[in-house]
């Protein structure tokens, strides 16, 4: 399963390319959770390597790494998921996941959407008005309330609703 063009523009409206320079290139910021961020909301680079201060990358580069980076949080999902879903509740869950991580380890701490209760409840039932309510508790960066979270989590909500 491929992720949508409502997930793709929920991404790209809040991980969007800032740090722009006066030259077109984008250069790496600290994202809200004090974590060095590149092009759409990247972390990390194909090769696994993280994204430092100072980096800068193309436009172009940012595309690219955002299709490659966006590829394997879909396969995470899909290794997650224990029940079938539609294509509106699966590319919710890799914008998700895109956002806060897919939480693939041997631990039973959220971190992420492995461990998390809303895919408890996605598992358990696709349908449960429960999670909704599951999306929203993920809008916080170090411990404080952010409303862009809060916004993105209720697109995120809407969309896997739709």
């Amino acid at each position: 399963m491929k992720t949508n063009k409502a997930a793709i523009a929920i991404l790209h409206e809040f991980e969007n390319c800032a740090k722009r320079l006066s030259n077109g290139k984008l250069q790496s910021y600290k994202c809200p959770a004090g974590v060095w961020t590149i092009g759409w909301g990247n972390t990390f680079y194909e090769n696994g390597s993280k994204v430092l201060e100072g980096d800068v990358i193309t436009q172009e580069r940012a595309d690219t790494l955002f299709l490659r980076i966006l590829s394997q949080f879909e396969k995470d999902v899909v290794f997650l998921l224990r029940t079938n879903v539609n294509e509106n509740q699966f590319s919710a869950l890799v914008s998700f996941s895109y956002n806060v991580g897919s939480d693939i380890d041997d631990d039973y701490i959220p971190e992420g959407l492995g461990d998390s209760t809303l895919l408890k409840y996605v598992n358990a039932n696709p349908n449960d008005p429960k999670i909704r309510l599951e999306f929203a508790k993920w809008n916080k960066a170090k411990g404080k309330v952010l409303n862009g979270l809060s916004r993105r989590r209720a697109a995120e909500a809407n969309l896997y609703f739709l």
